[in-house]
């Protein structure tokens, strides 16, 4: 498609269509472009495509004056594009070779500007000697010698050199730094997931540990007290692993937490006993949003050992989940009081901070708040997606 444009694009700027055997030449473009289009490189399209239309337009001219031969028209067209095509082939190849694609763009444009001198020069060498040898072998215009032909046309075609080469080398130089540029962007958003990916594995591989390690000190505390407690608690240890620790997913569906979350208060009511109450309200067609795994069973379980479990009576533990217009709201809230040392050395606390920002960027937040009346408040908000 993109070649269909640029020669319709030439077609009509070089107003051909009257013309038999450029419209001809110029079908025979389309077609074989349009052919040829899975096949070749943006690069080489590129290539012919431009040289191309630019000969064209040189035919044009020609076709414009007196004495036009169709033959050497022809002949002209496609020694142009041959021509060309090798001269900026073999920039493109020192380029490569020397590594100028990696250069930034101050030391790229001390480079830059001899190449664009040397390649009009280059090509100014070869138009010359290609017109000349056309000259002598049809017998084009009146009859001259060298000399006298390079003082005719040496200046005009340096100068056609100039604009020529400063347009492609400075195309191929700004298509490479995009490249470079896209390139970059790909491999720092490589980089950044890897590192996304390891950190959460990391800090999953922290949480885990101190989730067991709590509950089984729970069923420690209970092994000489209540046997009985402490074989059932075994029980919901068993039944907490299979539901939430044993998946290695990041996120998981509300509905699995809060089963985790039940199974969590259940082994820590066998130690409390009716010290720890808790209570639900939860928005039900959010069961199936994802949330970080363990994110609502870590503000459980900072609210009852830094709450619950310092009361004389015990409390009760308050779950409130809710949709706020584009986000989930979660609040935890228990009596206790809120300490400094509990937001800054909590290993659970802190290592949700991080999963959160790892997974959400700014678009997830987690307060904590304490009243007056001696209520405790952690509320978190998850974008819903």
């Amino acid at each position: 498609m993109d070649c269909l444009i640029l020669i319709q694009t030439a077609l009509i700027t070089l107003n051909l269509r009257s013309c038999t055997f450029y419209g001809y030449i110029l079908k025979i473009l389309l077609l074989w472009s349009m052919e040829r289009s899975n096949k070749l490189s943006l690069y080489w399209k590129c290539q012919l495509i431009g040289w191309c239309v630019a000969s064209l337009y040189w035919g044009y001219i020609g076709f414009s004056g007196a004495h036009f031969s169709w033959f050497i028209g022809v002949l002209q067209f496609i020694t142009d594009v041959v021509l060309y095509i090798a001269i900026t082939h073999l920039y493109r190849q020192f380029v490569l070779h020397y590594g100028w694609q990696h250069l930034q763009l101050g030391p790229l444009l001390k480079r830059i500007i001899p190449a664009i001198l040397f390649m009009a020069v280059f090509y100014t060498v070869v138009t010359c000697l290609k017109i000349w040898a056309f000259k002598k072998l049809f017998h084009v215009g009146a009859p001259e010698g060298f000399s006298l032909f390079l003082s005719h046309n040496l200046l005009n075609v340096f100068m056609a050199g100039i604009r020529l080469m400063s347009i492609w080398i400075l195309a191929y130089h700004l298509y490479q730094y995009a490249q470079r540029e896209i390139r970059a962007v790909k491999e720092n958003s490589r980089l950044a997931l890897i590192n996304r990916d390891a950190s959460l594995a990391h800090l999953s591989s922290q949480i885990h540990p101190h989730f067991l390690f709590n509950a089984l000190n729970t069923i420690k505390s209970l092994v000489e007290e209540d046997p009985r407690a402490a074989r059932h608690g075994i029980d919901l240890l068993s039944s907490l692993l299979r539901s939430g620790l044993e998946d290695g997913a990041d996120l998981v569906p509300l509905s699995k937490e809060m089963e985790l979350v039940r199974d969590y208060l259940d082994l820590e009511k066998l130690r409390f006993e009716e010290r720890l109450q808790s209570n639900f309200n939860i928005d039900l067609s959010l069961m199936r949003v994802e949330i970080p795994k363990l994110a609502v069973q870590t503000l459980i379980e900072n609210a009852i050992k830094h709450g619950i479990a310092t009361l004389k009576n015990g409390g009760t533990v308050t779950v409130d989940i809710e949709r706020r217009e584009k986000w989930m709201n979660i609040t935890i809230s228990n009596l206790g009081s809120l300490h400094v040392d509990y937001r800054t050395k909590g290993l659970g606390f802190k290592n949700l901070v991080e999963r959160l920002k790892l997974t959400y960027g700014a678009e997830a937040s987690l307060q904590l708040d304490e009243a007056k009346s001696g209520q405790v408040t952690a509320t978190l908000n998850i974008p819903l997606i």
